[in-house]
């Protein structure tokens, strides 16, 4: 039986690179995209067990690039899991901001974390529904999408669109052995976000007295890649320490 291939995007750093960890310590074969961070997606890669693993780039705002992305990986041979895990946080609160600011973090966002992921999924939905044992895809959101994010709107708007979009796609998809699955992280300990999260006020919001690690939301984006059972396909899996609750 051959390994499970996997495409992580957005695996040059952070929650990214401890995804690509996990299913590579589980023997799946991983494809690391970047979209400019080409040293450092090797050396996650270069630390990774196996020698199968590759990187890959592209643009994922970008829709020309996306289709020759996924059609440049199908010639390798089938891709079984897809991790829509790339985004982008531009600050842009709406009183603050100057217009053509906030119109681009818009455009921006919306086409890297919304369309772009849109892209590639449907690339992946339909290549994997045309062989048998169908596919997987796990889209990261993030828990702004159900309490809002007053200055990053954007983000949190993009988030909430790729809840539904799972969601649409869980259906469509069921049928034909494609299951798909969302994990919504809060705040995670990364190096991006280390100064925000040292704040005082982000840690009384906290009831575990500190921030989800990567590892956390690697360890269940591993599960729903590889061990979920069908019956969860469009669940939205929550990683927040209970800092929101949601019913």
């Amino acid at each position: 039986m051959r390994p499970t291939t996997a495409l992580v995007t957005g695996a040059s750093g952070g929650i990214g690179a401890e995804i690509c960890r996990v299913l590579a310590g589980r023997g799946a074969t991983v494809l690391l995209h970047y979209r400019s961070e080409q040293a450092s997606a090797e050396a996650v890669r270069a630390q990774l067990p196996g020698e199968a693993h590759a990187t890959v780039q592209a643009d994922l705002g970008d829709p020309a690039q996306v289709l020759h992305l996924w059609q440049q990986l199908a010639q390798r041979g089938p891709i079984d899991v897809l991790v829509n895990n790339a985004g982008i946080f531009p600050n842009h609160p709406p009183l603050t901001t100057a217009y053509p600011d906030w119109t681009l973090a818009w455009q921006q966002t919306l086409s890297t974390n919304l369309i772009g992921a849109a892209h590639l999924s449907y690339c992946a939905a339909r290549d994997m529904a045309q062989r048998k044992g169908g596919g997987r895809i796990v889209n990261v959101s993030s828990r702004a999408a159900f309490r809002g994010e007053p200055g990053a709107p954007a983000y949190a708007a993009s988030k909430a669109g790729l809840n539904a979009f799972s969601q649409s796609l869980a259906k469509s998809l069921a049928p034909r052995g494609v299951y798909v699955f969302v994990v919504a992280p809060g705040w995670v300990s990364t190096q991006r976000v280390a100064e925000a999260i040292a704040d005082k006020a982000v840690l009384a919001d906290q009831p575990l007295g500190r921030v989800a690690t990567p590892q956390e939301v690697a360890e269940v984006v591993g599960y729903c890649a590889l061990d979920a059972p069908a019956s969860m396909t469009g669940a939205i899996l929550d990683v927040n320490g209970a800092s929101y609750l949601r019913t």
